[in-house]
């Protein structure tokens, strides 16, 4: 009882002292996301964000950290919920998250979404290409097509609002947690003919799957910005705030020195040196 009696008397006076208080826990959401997280295969541990969280958390030890993995649908629910502390280190601005999620500055330039078509079906898109670029809303409004998207994922504000402007049944949505790896499944079996995704996650997930990359094509969608900009996104809470004004000060040396490189890995080689020089101008003027 003595014992118990000593031990007791420690844990209140430890609880007492100023600065071994409990730390406020931050949740990160994260999903399977190429080229910016890998949960598997071998480039596993090898994205983007993997390798810029623990830089952020080593840089915020006032508070504890816990990796939570959901899907896109779930993450923003987590988000909605202002009792939760969560933060998300993937997201894109768009004015309907902006009610409830409070961002960071801009963290990281990346290529923007646009379609993907295997090869014998790519003469269906000629009468709506302008060199490249295919303009999404003459093709899916005049044909019986469909497109899959990854449901309740946001790919622009821009692209965002096209896709609300085409016929519901163009739109093939799906909810799991590899959505685009199924999504490529359904177009190689004849299910659907147009993936809506970003060119470096989709060679990625191509290559994992066996497939061949000279059987696809990719085409920006015309009267899309040619960049977008992910943000970290916390609850719009006084946590979340708070730990965004901390992620906000350490952001433009890690978005200047560490995060275009580990981005451009991940590019068709072509195109790396061109994406490193843009990348320098992305911030001017902020």
């Amino acid at each position: 009882m003595q014992a118990l009696a000593r031990l007791l008397a420690l844990l209140l006076l430890a609880l007492a002292v100023p600065g071994v208080q409990a730390k406020e826990r931050i949740l990160w959401l994260v999903r399977d996301l190429p080229p910016f997280t890998v949960f598997e295969g071998p480039r596993k541990g090898q994205g983007v964000i993997d390798q810029l969280l623990p830089r952020l958390i080593e840089q915020m030890p006032e508070y504890d950290h816990s990796i939570v993995r959901v899907n896109r649908a779930r993450g923003l629910q987590m988000l909605q919920d202002a009792s939760n502390f969560t933060c998300d280190p993937t997201l894109l601005w768009t004015p309907e998250r902006d009610k409830f999620v409070h961002f960071s500055q801009p963290m990281l330039g990346v290529l923007s979404g646009g379609l993907v078509v295997r090869r014998q079906a790519q003469a269906m898109l000629a009468p709506f290409l302008d060199g490249q670029q295919v303009d999404l809303k003459g093709l899916l409004g005049d044909n019986p097509l469909k497109l899959g998207i990854v449901a309740e994922r946001s790919y622009s504000a821009q692209i965002d609002a096209m896709l609300r402007q085409l016929p519901d049944s163009a739109l093939s949505r799906h909810y799991g947690n590899d959505a685009t790896a199924s999504l490529l499944q359904m177009q190689q079996l004849g299910r659907l003919q147009l993936v809506l995704g970003y060119w470096p996650e989709v060679r990625y997930l191509i290559q994992a799957q066996g497939g061949a990359l000279a059987d696809y094509q990719f085409h920006p969608i015309k009267g899309v910005n040619h960049y977008q900009f992910l943000h970290v996104g916390c609850s719009d809470s006084a946590l979340g705030r708070a730990a965004i004004t901390h992620i906000d000060q350490l952001l433009p040396a890690l978005r200047r020195d560490t995060l275009p490189a580990l981005y451009a890995r991940w590019l068709d080689p072509e195109l790396r040196e061109q994406y490193l020089e843009q990348s320098r101008s992305f911030f001017d003027g902020q």
